[in-house]
């Protein structure tokens, strides 16, 4: 995993591609384009007998641009930085701040390509994959690109409840349970059948300790190791579960009721103010409304009509 700041000061948390899975992309790319080029030849070849010996060399070179340099930079501009070996592959090319690759950026990475791969032999790429922290080649240090990983490994299932440790559980204080020791506690659990019975019981001792540090009551005798961290995140994850459905079913103290007059506290005689009554303003005495058929004359002496 990575960290990416986006423009808008966001950091991001991507998985870079390995190379394995870059080289193995790359060879799928290789091989099309290779399949394109012998197919170019055959045809040039056999145009050349009707055509003129220059000409067939010259389309001969453009169809090997085409083919080197245009091929990886169409399909990353059309596809936002998917060739056809990296969308096998599930493997895309983003910007260094997380956006999609632009076309300028496709066409650096393409120039860089043609030299790194098919004028040295991809000696400049495996270079510099192996010295940069994220496996940048050449023409991702020039374009400012970096090649992720879009399929994220399967995870494994929430461990379940033990029905025996259910009312335990309940009387847990998990508030001294960091995130970091969970998160251990979860890894052991995914790779529980995974491990040598000798391996299982050890590392499950040491963080079935570690976790009986931070949290209280102990766990009833004679209960494994195993059950005891299921059921401890069990019940965590179930009042984490709780406290979001009640977030979520609590009304905003200020949403679209706020509108109307129910939202601005007016109730009855008085105007509501954050849970209190305050009276209501006293009104202005009224004017006396002059005799029908008069008109008050203003100070301009101007008389305005009936």
């Amino acid at each position: 995993m990575s960290e990416v700041v986006t423009g808008e000061a966001v950091v991001v948390e991507v998985r870079v591609a390995q190379l394995p899975s870059r080289a193995l992309a790359f060879l799928i790319d290789w091989a099309v384009q290779w399949t394109v080029i012998i197919l170019a030849v055959v045809l040039v070849t056999q145009a050349s007998v009707v055509t003129d010996e220059s000409l067939a060399t010259g389309l001969l070179i453009l169809f090997v641009v085409l083919v080197t340099v245009g091929y990886p930079v169409a399909f990353e501009t059309i596809t936002r930085g998917r060739s056809l070996g990296k969308l096998a592959l599930g493997l895309r090319v983003v910007s260094d701040d997380g956006g999609p690759e632009r076309f300028r950026q496709a066409l650096f990475r393409g120039l860089a390509g043609f030299l790194e791969f098919w004028t040295f032999a991809g000696a400049p790429a495996l270079i510099t994959s192996l010295l940069n922290q994220r496996g940048k080649r050449l023409g991702d240090v020039f374009a400012g690109t970096t090649v992720i990983g879009e399929r994220s490994p399967q995870q494994a299932p929430p461990p379940e409840m033990p029905p025996s440790l259910a009312s335990w559980a309940a009387t847990l204080e998990l508030s001294g349970l960091s995130d970091d020791l969970a998160n251990t506690a979860r890894q052991y659990l995914s790779r529980w059948n995974q491990l040598s019975p000798h391996t299982r019981d050890e590392m499950g001792l040491r963080v079935a300790a570690r976790i009986s540090a931070q949290v209280a009551p102990p766990p009833p005798p004679g209960v494994p190791p195993y059950a005891y961290l299921a059921a401890v995140l069990a019940e965590r994850r179930r009042r984490e579960e709780i406290r979001l459905a009640r977030v979520r079913s609590t009304p905003p103290p200020y949403g679209p009721q706020g509108l109307g007059m129910q939202g601005l506290g007016v109730q009855g005689q008085g105007v509501q103010r954050y849970g209190v009554q305050a009276p209501t303003p006293p009104t202005a005495p009224r004017a006396a409304e002059p005799p029908r058929g008069e008109a008050p004359t203003t100070s301009g002496g101007f008389v305005p009509p009936v």
